[in-house]
């Protein structure tokens, strides 16, 4: 089975607000000195010209997690996903390979900003940036969540090469799995997406596997973005 899915989404669909942006930056959300959130709503008020944000899925049913070995089989390609990703998987019975990216501009539009010499408003850029893709695959993976439910399947979290000690160097047999230069994203030989904003990875499906929240306790990864960011949304929405 090969299920493809495909997505795009404007900036003012997605949840990108300020006290995101500042957590990211190392502020209580709504206490960031002057002229921070000022500058955070000047990105806010151009982003939408800098994005061209696309998304995907797509699934495939023919795997095997091989629990003492720490891999996943994915019809005849085996992924080294190491311990944590493989206990979280374990139970499930397909997998939804995603990729996600922001575009080229909102990159470009940062290094901009820095090579001026603004180089707090380029960093907020390139932070507002990752979390412009982060927003879109929640809504993709919000949205996987949907579908499956509809055919009585759960979901897992999301997890991707470079996290949990899975190797980012096997992004490039990920991408095999996708069409060719499938959202306008493309690897360098080092196993990078470009464009830099993007995300790229895997998530399980099956009646027995559950959506449970990153379960950072278990990770020894200290530079992780979902360390914060799950409790920075959900008390944003609240």
């Amino acid at each position: 089975m090969m299920e493809l899915q495909e997505y795009s989404y404007r900036f003012d669909e997605l949840e990108v607000s300020t006290a995101i942006i500042e957590k990211f930056m190392g502020y209580e959300p709504g206490h960031a000195p002057e002229p921070i959130p000022q500058l955070i709503e000047e990105v806010f008020a151009v982003a939408h010209d800098y994005c061209d944000i696309k998304g995907g899925y797509v699934m495939q049913d023919d795997i095997r997690i091989d629990r003492s070995e720490r891999t996943l089989r994915i019809n005849n390609t085996y992924f080294e996903i190491k311990k944590i990703i493989s206990n979280q998987l374990r139970k499930m019975d397909n997998i939804a390979l995603f990729a996600c990216t922001a575009g080229p501009r909102i990159g470009a539009y940062s290094k901009e900003l820095m090579h001026e010499g603004d180089l707090v408003k380029g960093y907020i850029a390139d932070v507002v940036g990752s979390e412009i893709v982060e927003s879109a695959m929640d809504k993709i993976q919000d949205d996987l969540e949907q579908k499956m439910e509809a055919r009585g399947l759960h979901i897992t979290d999301r997890y991707s090469p470079g996290y949990c000690g899975w190797s980012v160097g096997e992004q490039h047999k990920l991408f095999s799995f996708f069409p060719n230069d499938f959202c306008g994203i493309t690897l360098t030989d080092s196993s990078l997406m470009e464009p830099i904003k993007s995300v790229s990875g895997v998530i399980g499906i099956g009646p027995n596997v559950r959506r449970k929240g990153y379960v950072c306790n278990m990770c020894d990864m200290v530079n992780c973005i979902y360390r914060e960011k799950r409790h920075t949304k959900r008390a944003d929405r609240c």
